[in-house]
């Protein structure tokens, strides 16, 4: 009762001459000219700007509501770490809300787009953005249509548990990198969907060059430039930058290549006929019935999507799990009975993403004025919601700090039982209509993979517990990778 009244005043449009105004909502101090910039500066306060101990920072000095104004062409933007703000915001916006991200792939597509094509879930907005995911919603949110890639996705995974034990040394430490072997497991499992075909990325004897490889190179790149072009201080908005026509170049060519493999797989399908029937197509024929340029963008942004997000969930879950042996042996009774249960599964990986998600934060641009926390909020600022933080609080989930997976499995009795928590500090796939799309098989992906790891192997790790998280755009486990993998 308590939130809907909050909420309904908060989501007021009159009688907002009693707020207080932009200027005093608390932030870090501005220099004449330069602004807050000097603080995003090498060695300044905010460099780390995209850390989880950079939001934490900014909530133990400014509060649950912090202002950054303007500079080199960035919007205005607000980070919030109140919930019930965030449960406010979301549940308000319009039925096509605006999720600020990858301005220079949406500044990309309109310079390529002369036909007036759809740009795609990352890159359109309004009723563009409106029609191209009321076609690919049914596709990639239809358990039917999921349950196709079951087996097959099971086949990557024991074919990358192969590969391990290939990989493993008389230590039991996998003797390459292991969050590059991550990666190549996910581009595989999101090569099935997006591409409609394998890659064999795990062939021992993949030349460095092939366009396989050059895939993960672009992911990573595309990556690295957006955290430095859309998400940091640029002048790209008003020259083109090298960066600017390096991520301008990686855009085409990840285009290209995506569009080279679903050539090959159309022409196999020409060749054999196409599937039976209309319930054997998978995502990437449905998408070619409806438009191929389609089915191109959305394979391009769900291998942008799916990679390094999938690999890093994956690379944290095992991590967390070698840490604390007693979980892993009870989900290890579980994957090994047959009786078909993944409670314990589905809450390992819950757990992994409340503590180390594969993205600190979700945003909106408001499309109205709000009242949050006292203050007259703007229509068209960016407004940040700081979900990695507030679902390491501890008045939100006790023991916060801890690997506790049975806190989504217990009762309302329990202390520890989730529902406690407000429902807005965990929210790793987004909320509502701009949910992710394809995270039915991203779940799926890390459930079968997962699954096969621990049916296989008891991940111990090497001396005492520590990771590096390198947060950028998103969070990427960095190592050491102190695994060892030790057959069962």
């Amino acid at each position: 009762m308590f939130r809907d009244l909050h909420r309904t005043n908060a989501v007021s449009e009159t009688n907002f001459g009693h707020l207080k105004q932009w200027a005093e909502i608390p932030g870090p101090t501005a220099l004449p000219i330069i602004g807050q910039m000097y603080h995003f500066l090498p060695g300044g306060e905010l460099d780390n700007a995209f850390s989880v101990e950079f939001g934490k920072h900014l909530y133990q000095k400014y509060g649950p509501i912090v202002r950054f104004n303007a500079f080199l062409g960035r919007s205005p933007f607000i980070v919030l770490f109140d919930p019930e703000s965030v449960s406010m915001i979301l549940r308000s916006e319009n039925v096509m809300p605006i999720r600020p991200g990858f301005q220079t792939l949406t500044f990309y597509r309109k310079s390529k787009n002369k036909n007036n094509q759809p740009m795609g879930l990352i890159a359109d907005i309004g009723e563009p953005w409106r029609q191209f995911r009321s076609v690919v919603s049914p596709v990639l949110l239809q358990p039917k249509i999921i349950k196709l890639y079951h087996g097959k996705l099971d086949e990557v995974a024991m074919d990358m548990v192969a590969r391990l034990r290939h990989l493993r040394g008389e230590d039991g430490m996998i003797q390459s990198p292991f969050d590059t072997e991550m990666n190549l497991w996910a581009l595989e499992s999101a090569s099935l969907v997006a591409l409609g075909r394998r890659l064999n990325c795990f062939d021992l004897h993949l030349p460095a060059d092939s366009t396989e490889r050059k895939l993960i190179y672009l992911v990573h790149e595309i990556f690295r430039v957006a955290d430095e072009l859309d998400f940091r201080p640029s002048l790209w908005r008003y020259f083109p930058t090298r960066a600017f026509k390096k991520a301008m170049k990686l855009y085409e060519e990840q285009e290209n290549t995506a569009r080279y493999f679903i050539d090959r797989t159309m022409e196999e399908l020409k060749a054999n006929g196409g599937s039976q029937t209309e319930y054997e197509k998978g995502v990437l024929e449905k998408l070619l019935d409806v438009n191929k340029e389609m089915a191109v963008i959305m394979a391009s942004d769900m291998i942008t999507a799916g990679v390094d997000t999938t690999s890093n969930t994956m690379a944290a879950t095992i991590y967390l799990l070698a840490i604390n042996q007693q979980k892993q042996d009870i989900l290890r009774e579980e994957v090994m009975s047959s009786d078909g249960k993944k409670t314990y599964l589905k809450a390992c990986i819950k757990e992994s993403m409340r503590m180390m998600p594969v993205s600190a934060a979700n945003a909106r641009e408001t499309s109205k004025e709000y009242n949050v926390l006292g203050y007259r909020i703007p229509k068209g600022i960016q407004v940040t919601f700081m979900h990695q933080v507030m679902s390491q609080m501890e008045k939100y989930y006790p023991r916060a700090h801890e690997f506790i997976p049975e806190r989504w499995i217990v009762g309302k009795d329990d202390p520890l039982y989730y529902g406690h928590a407000h429902p807005f500090t965990y929210n790793p796939f987004g909320y509502g209509v701009r949910s992710c799309v394809g995270r039915r098989i991203a779940i799926l992906e890390l459930e079968t993979f997962l699954t096969r790891i621990i049916q296989n192997f008891k991940v111990e790790w090497l001396g005492p517990p520590g990771i590096v998280v390198k947060s950028s755009t998103l969070n990427y486990i960095r190592g050491p990778f102190n695994f060892v993998f030790k057959d069962i």
